[in-house]
């Protein structure tokens, strides 16, 4: 049994949620966001609350509940309150830019690193931080650890891209005699 899958998911003010043939469908403050699910989980709407349950009580279908219900939290969450995610760019001659609809970013190769920013993504960057913020937490996240991919933090200087709240284990490098 799923214990996320199992909890009642309360709908705030100003949200409306759609649920139609294996799709359900945000709108919010922020935005709207809809996503489709399998068939094998029912998805219902009773006044301002949704509950999700497995059509059949099988083995397979457990994680699939919780995951499901995780997904539509996320979704009324991101159209309420987008989410946000901050990279701190750190090095000599690191940097990074913003040039219309693309980042482009100085990471200590021979080439500068460029990647479109995704639609629904909101970019910004201020003294070497770079901060990702929209409505659907996939996609967030995901941009963020595709951008940290291209220079993660080494352990000795600490030099890459990484998370605001991470932490870079550092290690002690050679010592002289």
């Amino acid at each position: 049994m799923s214990r996320i899958g199992k909890k009642i998911i309360a709908i705030p003010e100003k949200t409306d949620v759609t649920i139609g043939e294996g799709k359900v469908t945000v709108k919010g403050p922020q935005g709207e966001i809809s996503r489709e699910f399998p068939m094998q989980i029912e998805v219902k709407k009773e006044g301002s609350t949704i509950t999700v349950a497995p059509a059949k009580n099988t083995k397979d279908l457990s994680p699939l509940w919780g995951t499901v219900a995780a997904h539509i939290i996320n979704m009324i969450e991101g159209v309420n309150k987008p989410f946000q995610k901050k990279l701190v760019v750190e090095g000599i001659g690191y940097k990074a830019d913003l040039k219309g609809e693309e980042l482009v970013m100085a990471l200590g190769f021979s080439h500068l690193v460029k990647m479109k920013v995704p639609k629904g993504l909101k970019v910004t960057i201020e003294k070497g931080i770079i901060t990702i913020v929209g409505i659907n937490k996939d996609l967030v996240g995901q941009f963020a650890a595709s951008i940290r991919e291209h220079k993660k933090p080494e352990p000795y200087k600490g030099k890459g891209i990484h998370y605001e709240d991470e932490v870079v284990r550092r290690k002690q490098g050679k010592k002289s005699v």
